[in-house]
């Protein structure tokens, strides 16, 4: 995949960051590059077409999330994390989330509210195109606005916490089948409950679009591994 991004300047560095970024996500959580695989800078750089500055970056990113550690001096290598623990996390996470919307339903504000409802049409036409770098954006930001409307400072704070940890993995389940569509509809199906003012239910259809993710993610990685 060499010269993929060509025509680097100091302006898009960041664009390229995540670019290299997201494509070692895809490949680390489909297998393909397996835990202790070397992620050496200079041929990071070589494949892509890039200075190693974006490349470093895109390192750093990756050892936040926790799917790389890095190595003085020698770039870094993939971080052993089996599906067991990934789906454990998702577990946890589907619970905060659904702690979060249930506070959400009754604490947000007409603003807040409106907010959700724009984010949500806006996610129609990027599932059409099937734009799954734009479809992760938009969906870290949804799933933000409801942290923030549970107008609990600290709540918020551990529920992005663990969202990043999760971040590579929530956006590659996304590339499994007619996810982005079926992602887009649960979100429906949670504002729906919203707009109705039952916490309750959309406590457990958030809890339900979280296990959906973590399945989704399961059959990606089923997929992608060799018969």
């Amino acid at each position: 995949m060499a010269n993929v991004f060509e025509g680097e300047d100091d302006d898009d560095r960041g664009l390229i960051s995540d670019r290299i970024r997201n494509a070692l996500t895809d490949e680390i959580a489909a297998g393909t590059l397996a835990a202790g695989a070397a992620l050496d800078e200079q041929q990071l750089a070589d494949r892509f077409g890039a200075s190693r500055t974006p490349v470093r970056e895109a390192l750093r990113q990756l050892a936040a999330g926790g799917l790389v550690e890095l190595r003085a001096r020698r770039g870094g290598i993939v971080a052993s994390m089996t599906p067991e623990r990934i789906m454990d996390m998702f577990e946890t996470v589907a619970e905060i989330e659904a702690v979060c919307v249930r506070l959400a339903t009754y604490r947000m504000t007409p603003l807040e509210r409106s907010r959700l409802i724009e984010l949500h049409d806006l996610s129609r036409p990027i599932v059409e195109a099937g734009d799954f770098d734009a479809y992760d954006s938009f969906n870290r930001q949804f799933h933000e606005t409801i942290y923030h409307a549970t107008h609990n400072g600290f709540l918020a704070e551990q529920a992005i916490t663990i969202r990043n940890r999760l971040n590579a993995f929530r956006r590659t389940q996304l590339r499994q089948g007619e996810r982005l569509s079926r992602s887009r509809d649960e979100h429906e199906a949670i504002m729906q409950a919203i707009a109705e003012g039952d916490g309750e239910m959309a406590s457990r259809r958030m809890r339900a679009h979280m296990l959906n993710a973590a399945t989704s993610l399961s059959r990606f990685i089923e997929a992608g591994k060799p018969a």
